[in-house]
């Protein structure tokens, strides 16, 4: 199998040089996403519909490889305001409830002040893939 690129259509993704998503082997590796609505370049104020954003974003990039949130076996969340990610789980279980990937938080500055959280994932291609 090629190394395939996946875009979101972000232009962070151009300005900085990144994919959303690199398919390798049997893996998709999506990057560290945000909740922008890539398609409007606007964001939410709140955590909990940046959650919900971010992961739309990632579902967008695990389906154009072939895969989804079932597969993902590897999160990592990143959170600049620890408060921010008790309100978050009821999204993480909405969207990971059946993967229940193994998972990691991070507690760290983002790009911006905006951005409330982060999630960057790894998924298994399906076998139909």
């Amino acid at each position: 199998m090629t190394r395939r690129l996946i875009s979101s259509g972000s232009v962070f993704e151009e300005e900085i040089g990144y994919s959303r998503a690199v398919v390798d082997g049997d893996y998709v590796f999506v990057s560290g996403t945000t909740g922008y609505d890539y398609s409007t370049m606007t964001i939410a104020d709140d955590v909990v519909s940046q959650a919900d954003q971010c992961f739309r974003n990632i579902a967008m990039a695990l389906e154009q490889a072939g895969t989804s949130l079932d597969h993902v076996v590897r999160a990592t969340f990143i959170v600049p305001r620890r408060e921010d990610w008790q309100p978050c789980w009821p999204v993480v279980k909405k969207y990971f409830g059946t993967a229940r990937p193994a998972s990691t938080l991070i507690h760290a500055g983002l790009q911006t002040d905006a951005m409330r959280i982060e999630i960057e994932v790894t998924a298994r291609l399906t076998k139909d893939a």
